[in-house]
């Protein structure tokens, strides 16, 4: 299976879940010292490794981070190949002056808002989705 492409169908069935949890942004050069079941994400960049974990395994860790956020989920199993779903949810993010950090994956799209705007940001997607 691949996926919806139809953008209408897209925005029509995103429906968004809030995952419970503060989630952060952290750097490393090596995952050694990290249980890869602990990774929500990771990206490897010229200077160094991306990693997304939960709060508390970054402070377990004692990992650095500057930035914490809520972690969104958006239901549908979006095509990676579909056009304009990233564009329309981070406009009706920006116009509620919401910035969203976004992870495509295989399945569904996942945004990262700061935790202390994740509620208006439920109900920005909620309303983009009507």
């Amino acid at each position: 299976m691949t996926g919806e492409t139809n953008l209408k169908t897209l925005l029509k069935n995103m429906t968004p879940v809030l995952n419970e949890g503060d989630y952060v942004y952290c750097t490393t050069t090596s995952l050694n010292n990290i249980n890869t079941d602990d990774i929500i994400a990771f990206f490897k960049e010229q200077e160094a490794i991306t990693v997304i974990l939960k709060k508390e395994t970054a402070d377990k860790l004692s990992l650095e981070y500057s930035y914490v956020a809520a972690w969104i989920t958006l239901t549908i199993h979006s095509s990676l190949e579909a056009t304009g779903l990233t564009a329309a949810f981070a406009t009706a993010l920006a116009k509620e002056n919401i910035s969203c950090n976004v992870v495509a994956a295989y399945y569904h799209d996942h945004i990262f808002v700061a935790k202390k705007d994740a509620e208006k940001a439920m109900e920005a997607l909620k309303k983009l989705s009507e």
